[in-house]
């Protein structure tokens, strides 16, 4: 099973970079999209209607700012669309598939980084979602959640550490919710699980020479309940293109995608 998730920072913009034409080579199972920045019936041209997949879009009320999508080989059983929270699903942020025992989720979780106001709405998002990920821990169904979590974990995840350990993405507070996750909860980073090469990152500020000189940060993930820890086959980060200000993380699984 191949799942594949990018911040796509404008489908339209990624769109017109040629990233329609890269994921219809990638035989992926599941299309993970946040900030599509569009709405719906904005996007009429047949690209943002993958040949071969089930589409599902989750907009923001306001136009040119956040939503989720997903691209889905088969048609889920399900949609759901927004995370229960008002405050959140206005902003559209996230979109759940359900295939049989697997549910996999398109989040995009707030950015703090604008103003102080804004690292609020991201601290109650990140409470709100602790209890989602616990209920979904408890229920015993598959998870794979993808996207944007806006949070760099640990020093290798982040190429200027020591300069960013007060900016929002890296605080001490964002980072231990992560340790929560992951050491408490015993969820799954799943590029973690495949020994990596130094200096892996998803993302790269448009200032500087961020991108030529790989100062990136590692903020996009794909997180699996407990049930599936030993699934990861293969990880990739692509950078052979640039669609956007992230890169596509494409992720295999020793899984059997659930037929119809």
């Amino acid at each position: 099973m191949r799942i594949i998730s990018l911040n796509a920072n404008g489908i339209r913009a990624a769109e017109r970079k040629g990233f329609f034409p890269w994921l219809d080579q990638q035989n992926a199972d599941v299309i993970c999209i946040q900030e599509t920045k569009a709405q719906t019936d904005q996007l009429k041209a047949e690209a943002f209607w993958p040949q071969g997949y089930h589409t599902a879009y989750h907009d923001a009320e306001k136009k040119g700012y956040s939503g989720v999508a997903l691209y889905c080989r088969r048609k889920p059983d399900e949609i759901i669309i927004g995370m229960g929270d008002d405050e959140f699903d206005c902003e559209g942020r996230y979109i759940e598939a359900k295939f049989g025992n697997l549910s996999v989720i398109s989040l995009y979780m707030p950015s703090g980084s604008a103003k102080e106001e804004r690292q609020q709405v991201k601290y109650r998002c990140m409470d709100h979602m602790l209890k989602k990920l616990i209920e979904m821990k408890e229920s015993g169904r598959d998870y794979i959640i993808c996207g944007d979590w806006n949070i760099a974990h640990k020093n290798e995840d982040i190429r200027n550490w020591k300069g960013n350990k007060k900016n929002s993405g890296f605080l001490p507070e964002e980072r231990a919710w992560l340790d929560t996750l992951f050491d408490e909860m015993s969820f799954v980073d799943a590029f973690r699980e495949i020994d990596q090469e130094e200096h892996q990152y998803t993302w790269w500020s448009n200032r500087g020479q961020a991108w030529a000189n790989n100062v990136g940060w590692r903020i996009d993930y794909q997180i699996l309940s407990p049930n599936l820890k030993g699934s990861v086959l293969s990880t990739a980060i692509y950078k052979d293109q640039r669609f956007s200000d992230h890169a596509p993380l494409s992720i295999d699984y020793d899984y059997t995608f659930p037929s119809t």
